[in-house]
Parts: structure tokens; sequence; C-alpha cells
């Protein structure tokens, strides 16, 4: 693997500086992960999870980029106060934690919540926002797995305080291990949803994580939507990944990301579910790596943007369910060759 354009191989020190690290942001503690050296990466987790979601692939990554990976506010380490959870609020605090570190633009890479703060990061600051990498992003379509609408419910951080008890974790375990011996998408994902569900270990983290749902989720699915202002990231490179076998956001969501934002790149982990940068994390690094160095980040220019807002928007994208296939059989193509030629 390479260490970028620059060719400067990082210190072993920076390679190895995985451990936490804390800055206050208007008065609540903000936890983040900070390695290597080289263009700057913005790596954001999804609900629920935090930075340890992309510990696997730190240290790869911090051969060729510098990695950020803060754990959103009311997760991980990070504050859990009563705040503002919206999208639009994680990512002022995104700006300013990178404000914090001397920061100025990043390649922003976002896994399902963190997709969608990823994409409100673009819209509300296009310049700081160089290129934008969406994995399983959320805030594509209405779809979401049962389990989260039902978590949006009224009453459900009443629900979730027995599932701390040994004896329901047991059976939530017994449960999850039913759904993968089924075969199904959602038992793909067993593993990571159970290591999200015990990860959060008293009323505070419960507590965030329904009021950070709630405000993306309700009993019909997906309540945001970023395709409704895609239209103006025209000129900024976007990388688009999923896993085929996702059982908690439909990998026919990668379709509709895809037409909504025409010039896009479009690659699916074929056996992955909702975690593809876990499934293979080699291919993972290793098509981030292509995306930046094959890229030019994107300058963001005022008056264009002035004038795409003054020419409206576009009707929401809805391509037909044959284009959505072609899409998906497209990518699924482009998939094959590349493992082919990877492996000859």
């Amino acid at each position: 693997m390479g260490y970028g354009p620059s060719g400067q191989q990082p210190s072993a020190d920076q390679l190895a500086d995985l451990r936490v690290h804390f800055r206050t942001v208007h008065g609540y503690r903000r936890a983040y992960r900070i390695a290597g050296s080289g263009p700057p990466l913005l790596l954001l987790h999804g609900i629920g999870d935090s930075s340890v979601s992309w510990v696997p692939i730190l240290d790869r990554l911090a051969q060729s980029f510098t990695v950020i990976a803060p754990d959103l506010l009311g997760h991980g380490n990070s504050a859990k106060p009563r705040a503002d959870y919206s999208v639009a609020a994680y990512a002022n605090g995104m700006r300013d934690l990178l404000e914090i570190l001397d920061i100025e633009r990043v390649t922003v890479v976002g896994h399902s919540l963190g997709g969608g703060v990823a994409a409100q990061f673009a819209y509300q600051f296009p310049e700081r926002c160089e290129r934008l990498v969406l994995v399983a992003s959320g805030g594509v379509g209405r779809d979401v797995t049962v389990m989260l609408r039902a978590l949006s419910a009224p009453a459900a951080e009443l629900a979730m305080v027995p599932m701390q008890l040994p004896v329901a974790r047991s059976m939530v375990r017994l449960g999850f291990g039913v759904l993968r011996l089924a075969g199904t998408k959602l038992g793909a994902d067993a593993d990571e949803l159970l290591r999200v569900i015990e990860g959060l270990p008293d009323a505070d983290a419960r507590t965030a994580f329904i009021r950070t749902l709630r405000s993306v989720v309700d009993w019909r699915g997906q309540v945001v939507t970023l395709r409704d202002r895609a239209y103006l990231a025209e000129a900024m490179p976007i990388q688009i990944v999923w896993g085929g076998r996702d059982g908690v956001i439909p990998v026919e969501h990668a379709a509709l990301a895809a037409a909504a934002m025409p010039g896009s790149r479009l690659e699916i982990f074929d056996d992955a579910g909702h975690f593809p940068h876990h499934a293979d994390p080699e291919r993972f690094v290793a098509l981030l790596e292509d995306f930046v160095f094959e890229t030019e980040p994107m300058s963001h220019e005022p008056q264009r943007w002035r004038d795409l807002l003054v020419r409206g928007a576009r009707p929401d994208v809805r391509p037909a369910a044959a284009t959505v296939a072609d899409l998906l059989a497209s990518a699924n193509a482009a998939a094959a060759v590349t493992e082919a030629t990877s492996g000859s």
C-alpha cells in the first residue's frame, strides 16, 4: 500500500496513535481519534456506534491519509447531553471540531447515519468538503429495517432498559443467532448490530440514541432525504459504497443515490451487509485510495452554487425499477471485473 502522491511515510508514532483524544466544543466533551499524514479524511460512524467502527482500517488508512474519526455527540466517549441530535447539528459539530484541529478541508466518509451527516456537511459547508463518500448511507430513501422503526416509537426508551439485563441480552443474542442461521440479510450483520446494541451502557447513551433516531426515522421509515439537494453537488467527486446483503438499509438505495448524483462512482460489495468496510477492509481501503488520488478535490464556486439555487432543484429523482436494476447490475459487473483482475 502506498503513502499517497507525496511519498511521505508517516512515523511509527503516527500510525500507532489510535487512542482517543478529547477537545471541548461549546462546553461539551468531544472524543476523536487522529492518525497518519497526507490528505485529510473525516470518518463518520453510524447511529449508536462510535469511532471504534473505523479502528480496523485506521492504521491502513493512516499510511496514505490524515484520518480523523470522531465520536459524534451522544455516542462513544463524547458527551451525551440533552441537546440537538439532528443531522444539521452534527454537521455543525464536525465543522467546529475541524476548526479547532486547524483542518481546513477534508474528504468526508460517512457510514449509515454518518453518511447523512457527511452529505449534510457537504451541503452546509461546500467550501470545506473536497469529496464525499457514502457508505450504506442513511437519508436516501424511506426504507429502513423494522427494528429501527420500532425503536423510534413512543416509549421505546422504556423497552430498551430491560435489554441491558443479562437475561434480555441472552434473548437478543439468541434472536440474532436465529436470523444468522436462517441466512437473512439482517442476520449477516448480527455480530455488528449486537456490538452496537451492547455498546449502549447507560441511560444517557440510550436516550441520545433514541433522540438521534427520532430525528431521522419514524414508524414509516426515514424522514430525511439527501436527494432533494443532490443537484448542488454536481461538481463534487462522490463515491457510493454498499453491501449487496444490507438488511438495515436496502442496496437499492445505492442506485437511488447514484441516479440522484450523476457522475458519482458506485461500488457494491456483493457479500457484505451493512458494514462493507468490515466485510472486506482491504478492498475498502484500496477503493478509498483510488478514489481520492484519481479525483481532483472540488473547488467551491459561490456564483455557480448561487446559479444552481436560482435555477431551482430538479424534482426528486425517482428512477424506474429497471433503471435501479441496471445501475446495480452495472456496479456488480464492474466489481466482478475488479476482483478477477486483482486475483489474476
